[in-house]
């Protein structure tokens, strides 16, 4: 069995990037500053980073999974540049008053439910007791707490100034 490694879970919109509603073109992503310096530096520590993310917009015809896909992609190209990485990318496309009917259902996946993080923590050796979610709302912190981990709420501002902080008030014994 691999050896388990602790891991870093990201809400995408209002974490990584500013949330500008249904962001999935690259013309329209603007990174948080000190999003990828964050994720570089958890990269370094040898801790997984993932994000996990609910992107109703497909299930409401706002985009597809393709222009999602796209995004995604270059978001990691991007991060590539700065000697970082995201481990993986988890997203929930449904929505239960989705437009599409593909799409339109209720799902485990979909935060506040912990489906993602979960699925994170089964296709990855994740040493839970040391990992933490940062999100921007309240359903990231039921996820993270449903999941078994510790969550952070950001409010905007650095976010590399926040995981610090966090990752030394985590470290001290906070569990969000």
């Amino acid at each position: 069995m691999a050896d388990l490694r602790p891991a870093l879970f990201l809400d995408r919109d209002g974490v990584i990037n500013v949330d500008k509603g249904y962001v999935s073109r690259i013309e329209d992503f603007e990174w948080i500053d000190g999003a990828v310096e964050t994720i570089a530096a958890f990269n370094k520590r040898g801790w997984f980073v993932f994000v996990t993310t609910n992107q109703s917009g497909i299930a409401r015809n706002y985009y597809t999974e393709a222009d999602m896909q796209v995004l995604h992609e270059w978001m990691q190209s991007e991060l590539a540049k700065a000697g970082a990485h995201i481990d993986r990318i988890y997203y929930c496309p449904y929505h239960e008053a989705g437009e599409n009917p593909a799409y339109r259902k209720d799902s485990y996946d979909r935060k506040p439910k912990p489906g993602m993080l979960l699925h994170a923590m089964s296709d990855f050796p994740v040493k839970r007791e040391l990992s933490f979610m940062i999100g921007d709302k309240e359903a990231d912190m039921q996820a993270a707490r449903a999941a078994g981990v510790a969550g952070f709420l950001f409010s905007g501002g650095n976010l590399a100034q926040f995981a610090e902080w966090t990752l030394a008030s985590f470290e001290e014994g906070n569990r969000g």
